[in-house]
């Protein structure tokens, strides 16, 4: 605190606070910097000043009620977008179900904040339920419809066998056995596919050795061909997967390369930290680029690639691509060095 003593005449004020320093022999001002300052008279001569002093005010002021009306506040939005987000993911997974013929439940539908939506997709999911399941009762029927004459014919023409013996009569009775084992094929292949593209299957994942998968089925379908099959491979890679749908890929894919190619087929396997990659590749004809996203469509035949001599029906492709979009993959085709095409496919 600063206090000191000066005359009076030191002191130059305004007519009315001198009048009012008179009567009451104080005074108190305010300086510059808000700092008070006050005057006492002593005597005539004498005029007594305290300060500047600085007045501290009072912190009323904390951050504690705000807070707590924030919290207040935001605890029912929160609650909120937590069931909001619950019902959100709930129906992110119906719908990823539906796009995947799969089976999904919308449980406790009344809760929910989309019940319109819900209500619609309850209608949407029995409705997809009917025509799956007139579907493979149709598949079904036109299948049993379709083998009952050809065993029919089968068993006309072994017993045709019996009594022609003449080699023109046996060549025409060998190429209609042809015809209709073909057709028996055709039809394992229809109910084949109709039964994947129906309803996803219960994957059973378990590790496997993919290296083991590839040799085993390469002896399946190589044990004839003139075609020379080279592979690269690890010595061992397990990958978590459905052996039995891993195998079918496997297959059709080195079967499908071993049809088309003219001398050569390579088969690699390769990872990085993230995915495998398998890879198959043929010196034959190749694939346009403007027809390698049909090739996975179901009954598709490229006649300028792939010739009908090569037989099938169009199927193995499809087959291979819903396989690997079970298992969170994806097939694509590329030029090969080799001069024909390159199969790639990238699992997770």
């Amino acid at each position: 605190m600063i206090a000191k003593l000066s005359p009076p005449q030191d002191l130059v004020l305004p007519a009315e606070q001198q009048i009012q320093l008179t009567q009451n022999n104080y005074l108190y001002l305010y300086d510059k910097q808000q700092r008070i300052v006050w005057y006492v008279t002593l005597n005539n001569s004498h005029l007594l000043q305290v300060g500047p002093l600085g007045v501290k005010a009072k912190n009323t002021g904390t951050v504690i009620p705000y807070l707590l009306v924030l919290f207040i506040i935001s605890l029912p939005i929160g609650l909120w977008s937590l069931l909001l987000w619950r019902d959100f993911a709930k129906l992110s997974q119906a719908c990823e179900a539906v796009g995947g013929a799969q089976d999904f439940q919308l449980s406790d539908s009344s809760k929910s904040f989309f019940l319109p939506i819900t209500d619609t997709l309850q209608v949407m999911q029995q409705r997809i339920e009917f025509l799956l399941s007139a579907q493979q009762e149709l598949t079904s029927s036109v299948s049993h419809e379709f083998r009952t004459p050809l065993a029919r014919l089968k068993f006309a023409i072994a017993m045709l066998e019996n009594k022609f013996q003449d080699g023109k009569a046996q060549h025409y009775l060998s190429d209609m056995q042809m015809d209709i084992h073909e057709l028996e094929s055709l039809v394992s292949e229809m109910l084949e596919y109709a039964r994947l593209d129906t309803q996803q299957p219960s994957l059973q994942l378990a590790p496997c050795d993919i290296v083991a998968l590839i040799k085993a089925n390469i002896e399946k379908v190589s044990f004839d061909t003139p075609i020379k099959l080279t592979t690269t491979l690890p010595s061992q890679f397990i990958y978590v997967c459905d052996s039995h749908f891993m195998s079918r890929v496997l297959q059709n894919l080195i079967s499908n390369a071993l049809k088309h190619a003219t001398q050569n087929v390579h088969i690699s396997l390769t990872a990085n930290a993230a995915k495998l990659f398998l890879v198959i590749e043929d010196d034959g004809p190749g694939i346009a680029g403007a027809e390698r996203e049909k090739v996975f469509k179901p009954f598709t035949r490229l006649d300028k690639s792939r010739a009908k001599k090569t037989g099938g029906f169009g199927l193995g492709l499809a087959i291979v691509n819903k396989i690997i979009s079970w298992h969170k993959g994806q097939c694509k085709i590329e030029d090969s060095p080799l001069g024909g095409v390159k199969f790639i496919i990238s699992l997770d």
